[in-house]
């Protein structure tokens, strides 16, 4: 008699790749996988954890790993102006997002109004819009604290550009 523990668990990194016609890796899988728990990765950032996990796989492999997956349509790539790409899983609709000016981090903002795309060109150019891509560009709070310490010590900020 088989009892829940016993029975195995679907891997949705697994399901994903099948459904895609891609074949299953473990660095795709791992891949995947973190980017569902990490979005907004680069792609240093999921190689450092690929190779932790699996071993020695090269940056190439990486790389190549996550343009299959974007082509795949099982990623979305995004380049932030002045930051490395960025990687995420949700592809699934037509959501913006925010930036750190200074650290870079990213979080997502979902559409202002309405279907995708949430934005309407002025002029499109006989072009069939079907997505826009904004960027919202800012402090996050962690940087906005880090500001307001050096502002209130500028002897400290003064001494670390020294250093």
């Amino acid at each position: 008699m088989t009892t829940p523990a016993d029975t195995p668990r679907a891997d949705p990194a697994v399901d994903a790749l099948r459904a895609a016609g891609l074949r299953v890796t473990a660095p795709r899988r791992a891949v995947l996988t973190w980017l569902t728990e990490h979005p907004h990765s680069t792609a240093d950032a999921v190689g450092a954890v690929v190779r932790a996990q699996l071993g020695t796989v090269s940056t190439q492999a990486v790389y190549d790993v996550l343009a299959a997956c974007v082509d795949a349509g099982l990623v979305r790539r995004i380049e932030p102006a002045g930051h490395p790409a960025r990687f995420e899983r949700r592809v699934a609709d037509n959501h913006h997002h925010v930036v750190c000016r200074r650290c870079g981090a990213t979080q997502d903002v979902d559409c202002a109004v309405g279907p995708a795309p949430c934005l309407t060109p002025s002029q499109a150019h006989g072009f069939a819009v079907d997505e826009a891509e904004v960027v919202f560009w800012g402090l996050c709070p962690s940087c906005q604290d880090r500001r307001a310490a050096e502002q209130a010590d500028p002897a400290r900020e003064s001494a670390q550009a020294e250093a």
